[in-house]
């Protein structure tokens, strides 16, 4: 049961927060329950209707709550985008922010688990964590099959035999053990036992379930693989055999999965692999949910459902997410839970980030985290809401973008050579369009040119479009990262 020290702080927290703006969600604290994908992109939802992947019960989730239709990430500042994304939703903070490109967040950050924890949540954690031990000690107070690092490695079996810890108190995580199933199954164990273990309690909780699928190894089990055609697997619209220009990172690791020029058969595959890994994620996902109904905690709890980055997995020409296009900086972002609209779609443009600021205002707490993230908490209720008027994209010194009313500006800095694409989304969603030449848009070309510039300027990027080559002629690697973001 809630401790009486709880429940004072609750009223105190409460009483705080009535003067200045009320909680969209009433009555008795809510539950969190956060899913997160890996590598999974914006349009693999089956309800959406963008392809065809069989998800029924995200499907269900969309059903129940709202679909965040241009929620996006802002990159990062080398191949692993999954590092700087996680801490970007942790902390609320934006890419020039962060320490290290992620792979570390500071004490001095207070991130997003970890403030519900300050209120008087149990906080929990299953799954991915790939921003230091340290920080996953001090967001949670227990967890259980922890996966601390970047991907389940092909030399260690991957999926099929994922290498965890059990939560250590210490912070220490020396203790690792070998599973012997697949790594969903021992993230959505994990999460319904704590499910379970609350059933009693009057106390609310934060749990953090963080999927290591579908990121590559791609090893579906049998059943959800048998879900799909190998063969005759759709090819996207934008497939290409291989990407038009060096964007600079064409022989980063996830590029190199696959031979160049890609071969359409082994695209299709991978292809089928990718979203039976979706498939199998969305039956564990499946279980977690049906867990909250038996015990009697679903009607208090707000789930969200989200992914770190996208993927291309032939698009382009690309196969990797080290780039600025849609289905790399898109993701899918769902919200369902007491005072949420149902069966809804929200398209204003939202950063990943922003939903620390939404949790914060929507559950009623007031705080004065300094973070650069904006609530869409009014959306929940008002789907004409906007909060966002554009979003500025990111990938090392070698890409910037920026989007504003479905058009979208990529410039990119490669070894001493410029190159500029502008899509209009609003015609050519696939972006196989450049319209960067086109007379018709050559106003838009300056307006979104000018935009950029502001927007790496005022988001401290350490490229200066200004000076030749950026700044920065080659691409920057070793610890570059460290010295510019210590």
């Amino acid at each position: 049961m809630r401790t009486k020290s709880f429940l004072l702080s609750c009223v105190f927290l409460l009483l705080l927060t009535g003067a200045e703006a009320q909680p969209v969600l009433k009555g008795r604290h809510p539950n969190i329950l956060f899913l997160f994908t890996d590598d999974q992109r914006f349009s693999t939802i089956g309800r959406l209707g963008l392809e065809p992947v069989h998800t029924p019960n995200l499907d269900e989730l969309c059903r129940q709550g709202t679909v965040f239709t241009q929620a996006h990430i802002m990159g990062g500042l080398q191949g692993a985008i999954c590092m700087p994304s996680r801490a970007m939703l942790m902390t609320g903070k934006s890419l020039f922010h962060q320490r290290k490109d992620g792979s570390y967040i500071a004490e001095t950050d207070i991130m997003m688990p970890q403030f519900f924890r300050q209120q008087g949540y149990a906080t929990f954690v299953t799954g991915k964590w790939h921003n230091g031990a340290a920080a996953l000690n001090r967001a949670f107070a227990s967890g259980d099959n922890i996966y601390l690092g970047g991907m389940h490695l092909y030399e260690t079996g991957g999926h099929l035999t994922p290498i965890l810890s059990h939560y250590d108190s210490t912070g220490g995580y020396k203790n690792k053990f070998t599973g012997d199933h697949f790594s969903t199954i021992y993230y959505a164990d994990a999460a319904i036992d704590f499910i379970n273990r609350q059933k009693n309690s009057d106390q609310p909780f934060f749990a953090y379930v963080a999927f290591t699928t579908p990121h590559d190894p791609r090893t579906p089990p049998k059943e959800f693989l048998d879900l799909y055609d190998t063969v005759n697997t759709k090819l996207p619209p934008n497939f290409l055999l291989q990407h038009p220009f060096d964007n600079g990172e064409l022989q980063v690791r996830d590029e190199v999965l696959l031979p160049i020029p890609r071969d359409t058969a082994a695209v299709k595959a991978d292809i089928a692999r990718y979203y039976a890994m979706i498939s199998e994620a969305d039956h564990e996902i499946g279980r977690i949910i049906q867990a909250l109904k038996a015990t009697g905690q679903y009607e208090n709890t707000i789930i969200v459902f989200a992914g770190d980055n996208g993927l291309a997995v032939g698009q382009h020409g690309l196969l990797g997410k080290q780039s600025l296009y849609e289905h790399s900086i898109r993701v899918p972002l769902v919200m369902a839970g007491p005072g949420i609209k149902k069966d809804n779609s929200y398209n204003g443009y939202v950063y990943l980030y922003d939903v620390f600021a939404t949790l914060r205002e929507a559950t009623g707490f007031k705080s004065h985290i300094q973070d650069d993230g904006i609530s869409f908490a009014k959306a929940l209720e008002n789907l004409s809401f906007r909060q966002r008027d554009h979003l500025f994209f990111v990938y090392a010194n070698l890409q910037r973008g920026v989007k504003k009313n479905g058009l979208k500006l990529i410039r990119y800095n490669v070894n001493g050579a410029s190159k500029t694409q502008l899509f209009d989304l609003n015609k050519d969603p696939y972006e196989m369009k450049d319209v960067s030449g086109d007379s018709r848009y050559q106003t838009t070309l300056k307006e979104l040119t000018r935009l950029l510039y502001a927007a790496m300027k005022e988001n401290g990027d350490f490229c200066d479009p200004q000076k030749p080559d950026w700044g920065y002629p080659g691409k920057l690697t070793g610890n570059i990262w460290t010295k510019l973001f210590p």
